[in-house]
């Protein structure tokens, strides 16, 4: 298709991106959370934008938006395609809702063409991806593929309002999420597009690249008990100095992450108690957030900073606690899926780069459900989740000529075991 379609549909993508940012709870940043005020004004503006690219719109139980673009023949097999709607609390516009409104675009690209495939298309806006709002995350997601727990109803956010309610509140029925799992043969795949949210493709100075995989992550508190004492009365060879401690099992942490390949391992949040300036810390708390795309390195290395902490705290006289409360493998993209989109890039007179992917995604989830594939797109920096999170119109018009071109070419057989 001719250039200059795409470079107004890059246009519009961004004044479309700029637009749906004014849906925040503060007016000073993006702050937009699932089930919220701003979710639904959101949710019904993308709807919107849905039917006019020639889709049948409407919003499940678990508060997605799905705009399904029929096939050739009604209700053939989807592939789905798309993103998610909410932020962080002062996020960037481009984080999930970039992929959302590519998708919408590249349909509209081919209803303004009257082109039909052998399978429909679904544009997914999921709600739920960053898991801001409750101790929860992916449920969009996880409920396509059939995951979803109905113990999540119970979780509640900070004003005490579970997700039961809040789900109630927002005019849906939570008992109907249970209905909300595809049959596999109904889905031939997950495509998604989002930012990098890193800096290895403004490095290469490549608009897109291919994923090769969504890295798996495993998230501990750790818990350091020593003795509190008087600063100035305990003698330094005495102490059992419960943030000292926590302290030296951090930089174990950056030391075993730097020292092993494909592995990033993070302490994003420490406290210590009783937390006077005179007092030595009798009890220290950190975070330890582990990601690798292959899981066979992050259980490794798990075990290997497991020890090296066990050490630590025997050496310094503390005791130690790990308490895991997240685990999700490693999701690897498909094949076949990655190759089509590979083609794609390449018909754009593109260099190919493939690339894994350190945050986490709706992928995750759906590869339950089916196979998944991704395509990154540069943002400036690599800065995300952040208010300068940034893209150029020239690569979300690459985006979308990629994306419409996939979608175009893609010749996946419409029946699936």
């Amino acid at each position: 298709m001719d250039s200059k379609i795409f470079a107004e549909s890059g246009s519009r993508l961004m004044r479309r991106l700029d637009a749906l940012a004014h849906f925040s709870s503060e007016t000073d940043a993006l702050t937009r959370l699932y089930l919220t005020p701003e979710h639904r004004a959101a949710a019904d503006t993308v709807a919107a934008w849905m039917r006019t690219a020639g889709m049948a719109a409407h919003m499940d139980a678990a508060g997605t938006v799905i705009g399904r673009y029929e096939g050739a023949a009604p209700g053939a097999p989807a592939l789905l395609v798309g993103s998610h709607i909410d932020t962080v609390r002062n996020g960037g516009k481009y984080d999930g809702n970039l992929g959302v409104l590519a998708a919408i675009e590249a349909v509209d690209a081919l209803h303004q063409a009257g082109a039909r495939r052998r399978f429909a298309i679904e544009v997914l806006a999921f709600g739920d991806e960053e898991g801001v709002r409750f101790p929860v995350t992916l449920t969009g997601s996880r409920a396509l593929a059939g995951l979803f727990h109905n113990t999540a109803l119970q979780v509640k956010d900070a004003n005490d309002v579970t997700l039961c309610a809040a789900l109630e509140d927002f005019g849906l029925e939570p008992a109907s999420i249970r209905t909300l799992a595809r049959a596999r043969g109904d889905v031939l795949g997950y495509v998604e597009l989002h930012i990098e949210q890193g800096p290895v493709l403004e490095a290469a100075n490549l608009p897109v690249g291919i994923v090769t995989a969504i890295s798996g992550a495993s998230r501990f508190v750790v818990t350091v008990e020593g003795a509190a004492g008087h600063a100035g009365t305990v003698p330094m060879t005495l102490r059992k100095d419960a943030l000292a401690a926590a302290a030296e099992m951090a930089l174990a942490v950056e030391s075993c992450a730097v020292k092993t390949p494909e592995l990033v391992a993070t302490v994003g949040q420490i406290s210590a108690k009783p937390g006077a300036v005179n007092v030595i810390a009798g009890r220290a708390e950190f975070s330890l957030d582990i990601r690798s795309a292959r899981d066979a390195v992050r259980h490794a290395a798990i075990a290997r900073l497991t020890a090296a902490l066990d050490s630590i705290a025997a050496r310094r006289g503390v005791t130690l606690t790990l308490r895991k409360y997240y685990d999700e493998a490693a999701a690897v993209c498909d094949p076949g899926l990655s190759h089509a989109l590979s083609q794609s890039v390449a018909r754009q007179q593109l260099a190919t780069l493939s690339l894994p992917s350190g945050a986490g995604h709706d992928g995750l989830a759906m590869q339950a459900l089916c196979p998944i594939a991704m395509l990154f797109v540069r943002c400036t920096g690599g800065v995300s989740h952040s208010p300068a999170e940034a893209i150029t119109a020239a690569d979300a018009a690459v985006a979308v000529a990629v994306l419409t071109d996939f979608l175009r070419s893609y010749a996946a057989d419409p029946v699936r075991s």
